[in-house]
């Protein structure tokens, strides 16, 4: 196998097949390919995409790179949920409680950050000891015990994939349906599953900003998901502004216990985590229909009983016994805070959704270079939503920076991401479309 060929064949917009394709895949998990020989064909991905068996062949390929599970002895059902990203997005941190609450069991492997969207690994990294990559042998025992377990991809866990996933984090190529298709399918086959439920962006905070191409990377992850034997079905909801109040890291993971507690819970980050806890509910079989399953979901979430089952997940991982009831006292604080005020008074039309995210990257909160480190602590709170009556000096946001250098780029960068209006603007339902099933 040359892989030079097989990059000059995709460039050149031919079909691969699948001895190729795995063949390329092999050598990458293997190392005997360079980041520059990864990098161009994830380019001409990029440009030439890839047909439906080829995307297969990929996804199929990279699961078949290292372990895959079997919950076979599970007393209930193996379910997953699984965000394409956006901003201000810590739903995860609340739909697996949520839904190990109603009786699923759910064996989360979730990424770091890509591009300008946060990453849930990274969130789960906040919390001290948290052990967000364990030996299977442990990540196994949560599950059983627990009901749920949120790591990432260990060495054994689609290797092929971790590789390319980073190099297309710094590579500008990201927004690729059939590459984004084979990272999500291949880690969420290696786990095992009996049924996954996407929850795919669209807007202008998501990778596929428009309604069309979300439209068709959930067609696309639910396509190749069934040919490779997974039952998947996707929600298409809105990212034309944070999903959450908050976005970085351990700023979520606060935003999290707040929603798991009922200390706070943002109307639009309640709408979607139980319309996806609900599908996996009825994926998963424990609910009859999508009305009974939202029905358990919010009795876990009201009742206690899913924060109870977040902080056993967090303490059977190695993070603090008490974390749920002293979160603040645990999570990284940044040195700096600096309120953004509003130029002018109106209501909040409209958010650069993207440019929140870069903003946060920027702080520190996510990586330019694959072996960049994070910085936990830093974020931005209390971003207005949508909608919002604001008059002339009220604060559209809280920054958490290193240095005051730092939160007042952020800062900037924030209010030329707010648009203002004299009228009131439409509100949108975040859930869009169901796909699938």
């Amino acid at each position: 196998m040359l892989p030079q060929e097989i990059i000059r064949r995709k460039r050149d917009g031919h079909a691969l097949d699948a001895a190729d394709i795995t063949a390329f895949v092999n050598a990458m998990s293997s190392g005997a390919i360079t980041e520059g020989q990864v990098a161009a064909f994830a380019m001409a991905v990029f440009f030439n995409g890839m047909k439906r068996d080829e995307a297969v062949a990929l996804t199929l390929a990279m699961r078949d790179s290292g372990d895959i599970l079997d919950w076979s002895d599970l007393p209930g059902p193996a379910v997953d949920k699984h965000s394409t990203g956006g901003v201000g997005d810590n739903v995860s941190l609340m739909l697996a409680p949520i839904a190990a609450a109603c009786g699923a069991y759910v064996p989360m492997i979730s990424g770091r950050g890509l591009g300008h969207t946060g990453g849930t690994l990274d969130k789960m990294d906040s919390i001290p000891g948290y052990r967000s990559q364990p030996d299977n042998a442990l990540f196994r025992k949560v599950v059983h015990e627990v009901g749920c377990a949120i790591i990432g991809q260990t060495a054994n866990l689609a290797p092929a994939d971790k590789r390319f996933y980073s190099i297309r984090d710094v590579t500008a190529t990201v927004e690729s349906i059939p590459l984004i298709t084979a990272s999500i399918l291949s880690k969420k086959l290696s786990a095992g599953l009996n049924a996954l439920v996407l929850d795919v962006k669209s807007g202008n905070g998501a990778f596929m900003a428009r309604s069309r191409d979300a439209v068709a990377l959930a067609e696309s992850i639910v396509a190749v998901a069934s040919g490779a034997g997974l039952a998947t079905t996707a929600l298409l909801t809105d990212m034309n502004e944070p999903l959450a109040l908050a976005a970085g890291n351990a700023v979520e993971v606060l935003n999290a216990v707040d929603f798991l507690t009922g200390d706070l819970r943002d109307a639009r980050l309640e709408a979607v985590t139980l319309a996806l806890v609900a599908e996996m509910l009825v994926s998963a079989k424990l609910a009859a229909s999508p009305k009974a399953a939202a029905d358990m979901a919010r009795e876990a979430l009201n009742s206690g009983k899913a924060a109870e089952v977040f902080g056993r997940m967090v303490a059977g991982l190695g993070g603090p016994a008490d974390f749920v009831s002293r979160a603040r006292h645990y999570l990284p604080v940044a040195p700096v805070t600096l309120e953004v005020k509003t130029p002018q008074a109106g209501y909040v039309a409209s958010v650069d959704t993207r440019a929140v995210g870069v903003a946060v990257v920027t702080l520190g909160g996510g990586r330019i270079r694959p072996q960049d480190p994070v910085d936990h602590a830093v974020g931005i709170t209390a971003l207005q939503p949508v909608g919002a009556l604001m008059e002339t000096g009220d604060p559209i946001a809280l920054v958490h920076a290193r240095s005051q250098g730092d939160a007042e780029a952020a800062a900037r960068a924030i209010l030329a991401a707010y648009g203002f209006s004299g009228r009131k603007p439409r509100t949108v339902n975040p859930v869009l479309r169901r796909i699938g099933g």
